[in-house]
């Protein structure tokens, strides 16, 4: 579980910011946990190369990743939430 999560709750949902290192395995276990959307920042060390931002939300029984929400945090915000509320994952 991520301590201290940084949320952007500027709308709905709110979408907590994944710390810039974190695995996709601590990803899931905090999701496990919580139950919100996330927003996982690009990478570009070892196996997990991401040139762009990748929303996570849980639903119910996984966690289900949406990948290429481009480079800028904000913008990448944006289009996850927009992606949530039109998927009815708020």
């Amino acid at each position: 579980m991520f301590e201290n999560l940084d949320i952007d709750d500027s709308d709905s949902p709110a979408i907590g910011l994944i710390p810039p290192g974190a695995t996709w395995q601590e990803v899931r276990d905090h999701m496990k946990i919580a139950h919100h959307a996330v927003l996982m920042p690009p990478a570009d060390a070892g196996d997990d190369v991401r040139a762009e931002y990748t929303g996570a939300y849980w639903s119910g029984t996984d966690m289900i990743l949406i990948p290429d929400l481009g480079p800028d945090q904000e913008e990448a915000i944006e289009e996850f939430r927009t992606f949530l509320q039109e998927h009815d994952e708020t």
